[in-house]
């Protein structure tokens, strides 16, 4: 046996991996292990009794059907047999599609990893219909992909929490042609012959307009032996189940697809497979079928009345027919290659085969100490320094426990403990005194004993205590009284402190040697979107404030010196089309809202509280230009001197910023061309793997071979 990790596809015992019979969940495992990286390494699972059908014979197991008894399970047995291969080819990933059932019954080995992939609805699975059972597979669980937004809903329906860092939307997806095909006058049904799929009014339709359109056909694929339908017409032909490659060819041909379904589908690859073709779909409003793409005509009522009004629409309309078709095959919307490198990603990451960046001095044991929002269910999970720093390490190999001290102290609160302290200062001590760590990284921490700190000095006098500090510093910032008590609270046990604010423009700093300047880091999991990409914006110009960013809402009361400024931003450029949060009640977004509202957007402001004072920024700048917005920074921050002119935008004043917006919105080029620069160079320079490798240098007070400008 090879010593390489492998990994282990299973399909459900009753989908057919065969070039004539395949389900979704078995297209799902041709199209994406076929250009995977471990594609070597994977073997999928499934029961076939025609194995010359195989799609892949290279890489598939058969899991023959010979059972105990008839009144023996077949999931059961299937399990049980493909546990014998494990114990055999030990697999490190074991991916299991659309069957949570399938978990408990697995016989693991240590350090054996389960990616769970949810094809449909999980409330109608076995393994996952309660919310118990649910939350069982999170625990049991490395990685649970959904193929749509639609089915990660119903998972987290009823839960006491709405999304997970463990959970993921990737799509079923499609190789895009390169043009549209000739279009003949055929219009397409593909999928099972029953009242789920809509058969029974497309059928109803579809007689009527062929009827009414004598130069028109259409062509069925698909059967169903529990529904019977007579729909006949010289001009309908009925094709039975067809090979998936003949059935995208038939896409090729059709003019129009009509995807009427009655019941709610979990994504609807039909759909996706039309509209790549190049089809003018017609879909129902059901479940994730409006994922599946931009273009296209949505049903306003499920009934054969509005299919035939419809269909005759684009018949007529030949202008618009021909406008869906091209856009649909220009604007693909799920394409193959992308999700393939995604789910590498996940499974490299699982392998722990990520290549590092750094050579390390040595691989560091390290205790981070933040707050990780936890309790916020990960909703500042984007600016989150902690969550940045801690990924940076982990990249350079080092080994890291994260220990969030307000989620703990909130967790554990008692008579005796009132504010969960005694427990939290007992974790970090025992914790250290059990992992021995090399550093201990404080950041925004205010809960901790100073005898604690005191304590951990004294059993190792070897273990460096650092402390990383966002807010400002300054006197001319927001609450700097409290903020600068804040930052020396333990200021006599700290080896190095990074701070947001250049140490150099803070008087009250004595020794500069131990103080660094900490940028704000990105990290290609978090700022991961291309936003000059989209073709499709829809704001010229995206800002978001924010004064309680632990509670998630606006304080009330609260004065925000930004809000003026704004304002006076909003009156003076009226053909702007701005999308301002934390400004006049409109409450600040977060999470996976705060990315869709700047993925509608061209530009963006970096807009910081107080007076600008050298390097200090606004936390979202990373999201900002990480993300790929053209980004709006006050010159006084002296930004300048790592981001050039072609990679951001900086103003002097009010009047200043509003001239280069009204520029920069009608330069689209120019405004993409520093977009791109500006995200290549943050990513350059202050990328989180960068930016834990300075903290860590800088600690062992050793010297950095090729230093950038920022670094001191």
């Amino acid at each position: 046996m090879s010593n390489k990790k492998k990994i282990a596809i299973i399909l459900p015992y009753k989908e057919k991996f065969s070039n004539s019979k395949a389900g979704s969940a078995a297209i799902w495992v041709k199209d994406f292990n076929n250009k995977s990286e471990f594609k070597k390494v994977s073997h999928i699972y499934g029961q076939l009794e025609n194995l010359d059908d195989v799609i892949d014979k290279k890489n598939y197991i058969n899991i023959k059907e010979s059972f105990k008894s008839r009144f023996y399970s077949k999931n059961k047995y299937y399990i049980e047999q493909f546990n014998k291969f494990n114990n055999k080819f030990n697999y490190s990933i074991i991916e299991i599609h659309n069957r949570p059932s399938y978990i408990n019954s697995l016989k693991l080995k240590e350090n054996t990893k389960i990616i769970l992939i949810i094809h449909n609805n999980p409330q109608t699975l076995r393994g996952s219909k309660t919310s118990k059972e649910r939350l069982d597979i999170l625990n049991k669980c490395e990685k649970i992909l959904f193929v749509s937004n639609w089915v990660k809903s119903k998972f987290f329906q009823n839960l006491n929490i709405n999304n997970h860092p463990k959970c993921e939307v990737i799509y079923p997806s499609i190789k895009p042609i390169n043009k549209l095909p000739k279009k003949d006058k055929i219009i397409l049904f593909v999928g099972k012959l029953n009242k789920s799929k809509g058969f029974h009014l497309f059928g109803k339709s579809i007689i009527k307009i062929l009827n009414s359109n004598k130069d028109w056909k259409s062509i069925v694929i698909g059967d169903e032996s529990r529904e019977k339908y007579n729909f006949k017409h010289q001009r309908l032909k009925y094709m039975g189940w067809l090979p998936h490659k003949e059935t995208l060819e038939n896409y090729n041909k059709a003019s129009i697809a009509v995807i009427p379904s009655a019941w709610e589908e979990p994504f609807g690859r039909t759909s996706l497979e039309a509209s790549s073709r190049g089809c003018a779909s017609i879909i129902s409003n059901k479940g994730g079928l409006t994922e599946t793409t931009k273009h296209k005509i949505t049903l306003k009522e499920v009934n054969s009345t509005e299919i035939t009004k419809s269909i005759n629409q684009l018949i007529k309309n030949k202008k618009l027919q021909r406008s869906i078709q091209l856009k649909s095959v220009r604007d693909v919307q799920h394409k193959l290659s992308e999700n393939t490198k995604k789910i590498d990603l996940i499974k490299r990451e699982l392998l722990n085969q990520r290549k590092l960046n750094f050579i390390k001095e040595k691989s560091l044991k390290v205790i981070h100490i933040s707050n990780f929002g936890y309790k916020h269910f990960n909703r500042i999970y984007h600016i989150s320094i902690a969550r940045k720093i801690t990924n940076g390490l982990i990249r350079n190999g080092h080994d890291v426990i994260n220990l969030s001290n307000r989620d703990l102290t909130k967790s554990v609160r008692a008579f005796n403990d009132i504010k969960g302290e005694k427990f939290l200062n007992k974790m970090i001590l025992e914790t250290t005194i059990n992992y021995n760590p090399d550093l201990i990284i404080l950041g925004h921490v205010n809960n901790i004993k100073t005898t604690t700190l005191e304590q951990i000095k004294k059993y190792n006098k070897g273990t460096k205590i650092v402390q990383w500090f966002e807010d400002s510093l300054s006197l001319n910032g927001p609450d700097p009284i409290e903020n600068r008590k804040n930052y020396n609270q333990y200021i006599n046990f700290i080896d190095h402190n990074f701070l947001t604010t250049h140490p150099k423009s803070l008087d009250f700093i004595k020794d500069k040697n131990k103080h660094h300047y900490l940028p704000i880091p990105v990290d290609q999991n978090i700022e991961k979107l291309e936003i000059y990409n989209n073709k499709n914006s829809i704001n010229d110009l995206f800002f978001s404030m924010s004064h309680g960013v632990n509670r998630g809402t606006l304080k009330k009361n609260k004065i925000d010196e930004r809000a003026d400024f704004i304002e006076k931003l909003i009156d003076k450029n009226p053909q702007i089309m701005f999308d301002i949060y934390g400004y006049k009640n409109k409450e600040p977004i977060w999470a996976e809202d705060f990315y869709k509202a700047i993925s509608l957007a061209k530009m963006g402001l970096n807009l910081t509280r107080g007076k600008p004072i050298k390097y200090y920024t606004s936390n979202r700048i990373a999201s900002l230009i990480g993300n790929g917005l053209l980004t709006f920074i006050d010159k006084k921050t002296q930004l300048t001197d790592f981001l050039d002119n072609n990679e951001a935008v900086f103003y002097k004043d009010l009047n200043d910023l509003s001239n280069k917006l009204n520029y920069f919105k009608h330069n689209e080029k120019l405004r993409i061309k520093y977009a791109k620069n500006g995200r290549r160079k943050y990513f350059r320079y202050f990328n989180s793997e960068v930016i834990a490798n300075y903290i860590v240098k800088k600690t062992l007070e050793k010297k950095i071979k090729k230093p950038l400008e920022w670094m001191d």
